[in-house]
């Protein structure tokens, strides 16, 4: 039996979702820009659905919002709560209108995992523990990142990058014998080094999401 050219099947899969809450694009370029900078990894190539629902002016360009993406390689793929005009508009752009509705029935989890590292994360080095927590017995260097699905523990100093629930988990912390991170990120919500030591009386500490803030506990590491 000669196999078809193509079949159309059911799947799932994970699409982030980017908010858009002005009409000033020059404004909306250089937040965008900022946090790029910052965890290029989390948006470059990855299909992302805008979300307009805080826009209600008519005449909103989204042919520009597109072209601004596009030329921070960000793939868009579709939008949603827009309002009737800007779905039009979307029509005209070749992009998808995406519907949000609750799941009728509940999905499999994965089971959960545990990356273990015993050794220091060098500059470059990037690790992630993907729908899992990462722990780490050593020290996450200058320019070293790690990610991960789940939780971060670093038992040693964390100095680079440490970016939890990378996959939207509001549930993941961040916990380290010693704080001295220049970026910590949990569910998207992140800190820079001065947010942390304004932040931070003490050396260890576990960062976690209070609300749609992140808030550290000191803890007797």
């Amino acid at each position: 039996m000669q196999t078809p050219s193509l079949e159309l099947k059911g799947s799932s899969f994970t699409l982030s979702v980017l908010h858009i809450n002005s009409i000033d694009l020059e404004k909306v370029a250089a937040e965008l820009d900022s946090k790029l900078a910052i965890a290029p990894q989390f948006f470059i190539g990855a299909p992302l659905v805008v979300n307009l629902s805080a826009i209600t002016d008519p005449s909103f360009n989204l042919a520009a919002l597109k072209d601004l993406l596009i030329s921070r390689q960000l793939v868009i793929v579709g939008i949603t709560a827009a309002i009737n005009t800007l779905s039009e508009q979307a029509k005209v752009l070749g992009l998808a209108i995406i519907k949000s509705g609750k799941q009728t029935q509940s999905q499999p989890q994965l089971p959960k995992t545990t990356k273990l590292v015993k050794q220091n994360v060098r500059s470059g080095q990037q690790i992630y523990a993907k729908n899992g927590d990462l722990v780490v017995i050593g020290t996450v260097g200058n320019g070293a990142e790690v990610i991960a699905d789940g939780s971060i523990h670093v038992y040693g100093t964390l100095r680079g990058k440490a970016m939890a629930g990378a996959s939207g988990d509001k549930h993941a912390v961040i916990i380290a014998r010693s704080l001295e991170a220049e970026l910590v990120s949990i569910a998207g919500q992140y800190w820079l080094a001065e947010n942390i030591q304004a932040n931070s009386t003490t050396k260890s500490g576990c960062i976690r999401l209070d609300g749609e803030s992140l808030t550290i506990e000191s803890l007797p590491l």
